[in-house]
């Protein structure tokens, strides 16, 4: 089970990461994803228990959150949340790290642009949850859609099967119409294209087209957070000293 997390914890955590500030300098941010999310769950990301809902949809939520934390730029932004929604949720969903939170300052508004608004809706127009869990998430996965890499990559997720279940779980509507296995980006895309009425190929059977691995390619992988944590050992062994144990970011 996921153990609880002390407010001393917290608040060095917050303090070490600037949670909601981008003003920590690039190098000390790198290891900043598995230290965000210990300090959310009180646990590192491979060690989560998700075998419930509950315990996925929590796992998830820290997994995004974390993974925007590592990059330049504002969490909020980063994760596709208002300021004020990235508070709600905290508050809801990690009580405990509430020390993290600021409160939204001016000029902290948020808009999407036209294309994250577009998955935004595709995926609200498809959900198959209630509350404010999958509007949040409808959110979150559609601004990190945007990001290079594989979209479960691009979440903080361990791998895709995670990613899958969640779409299923929270967009089952959506989730059950990719039945060639497509990328999950490129079938979003597909959706909306087919929405409007549009072809997304001019190649009418995948087989034959010179872009399949664009959309059925292989997705698996080393998750960027397991990653960091690999680069930490290694720094470590190369430095002489003894590798961080399991238990540390």
């Amino acid at each position: 089970m996921t153990r609880a997390v002390t407010r001393e914890q917290t608040v060095d955590a917050a303090s070490m990461l600037a949670f909601l500030e981008p003003s920590a300098a690039p190098g000390d941010r790198k290891h900043v994803g598995i230290a965000a999310y210990r300090a959310l769950t009180g646990c590192h990301p491979a060690d989560a228990d998700i075998e419930d809902d509950f315990g996925f949809d929590r796992h998830v939520l820290a997994s995004i959150l974390a993974v925007a934390a590592m990059e330049n730029g504002a969490v909020a932004e980063r994760a596709g949340l208002a300021p004020a929604d990235l508070v709600a949720l905290l508050l809801k969903w990690f009580p405990a790290a509430c020390g993290m939170t600021v409160a939204p300052r001016a000029g902290d508004e948020h808009t999407d642009d036209d294309e994250v608004a577009m998955v935004r809706d595709l995926l609200l127009a498809n959900r198959s949850s209630e509350g404010d869990a999958g509007r949040w998430l409808a959110a979150m996965i559609a601004r990190r859609s945007m990001e290079p890499n594989h979209l479960w990559e691009d979440l903080g997720l361990r791998d895709r099967s995670e990613l899958t279940r969640l779409l299923t779980r929270h967009f089952g509507p959506i989730a059950v119409r990719n039945t060639k296995n497509m990328r999950w980006k490129r079938f979003f895309y597909r959706m909306l294209c087919e929405g409007d009425g549009l072809v997304m190929c001019s190649t009418p059977v995948c087989t034959n087209c010179n872009d399949f691995n664009l959309c059925f390619g292989d997705e698996s992988g080393e998750s960027r957070m397991a990653e960091r944590r690999r680069d930490v050992t290694l720094a470590a062994l190369s430095a002489g000293g003894a590798a961080p144990s399991a238990s540390r970011g």
